[in-house]
């Protein structure tokens, strides 16, 4: 990559994902975490409720919120604190890092481009043998994870 602050940026954040990694099959509970550590820690709403200075029934609705996927980072860092926890938002690379990420899309975006060349080549009678498509895909997945060029992610 030639721009170093970005590969540093990206080896920094894919350090981090390391830790992340063992949350990535964590299943949530299906009423959301607030219900379940709220349940698990035998505090009824009303206790919870007071805790935030709302009523149960807001409380109510903010669990129903975050079972339906309509709650705000704010509303989730609020009631993690009312229930003496740390709140935690991330994003975890399904392929396990940022780095991976880049090297299959470069790939992908690189065997696109080679193909492309080779089928206008194969028309004018200059078809390439497979193993010379196999390293020009490699070469051209390098020069694009190098220079991470925009037009990786269209």
């Amino acid at each position: 990559m030639r721009d170093l602050n970005k590969k540093l940026m990206i080896e920094q954040l894919d350090r981090k994902f390391e830790k992340l990694a063992v949350l990535k099959d964590l299943e949530i509970s299906p009423k959301g975490w607030i219900n379940a550590i709220r349940t698990g820690l035998n505090m009824s709403l009303v206790q919870l409720a007071k805790r935030l200075k709302k009523t149960s029934v807001s409380v109510k609705e903010i669990e129903q919120r975050e079972e339906d996927k309509g709650i705000t980072l704010k509303k989730l860092t609020e009631v993690a604190e009312a229930l003496s926890c740390h709140f935690v938002y991330a994003f975890i690379p399904k392929d396990g890092s940022l780095q991976k990420l880049i090297d299959k899309r470069a790939n992908q975006v690189a065997k696109e481009i080679v193909m492309r060349t080779s089928h206008t080549m194969k028309l004018e009678g200059q078809e390439n043998t497979e193993e010379r498509l196999i390293k020009a895909i490699k070469d051209r997945a390098e020069k694009i994870k190098n220079e991470l060029p925009k037009y990786l992610w269209d």
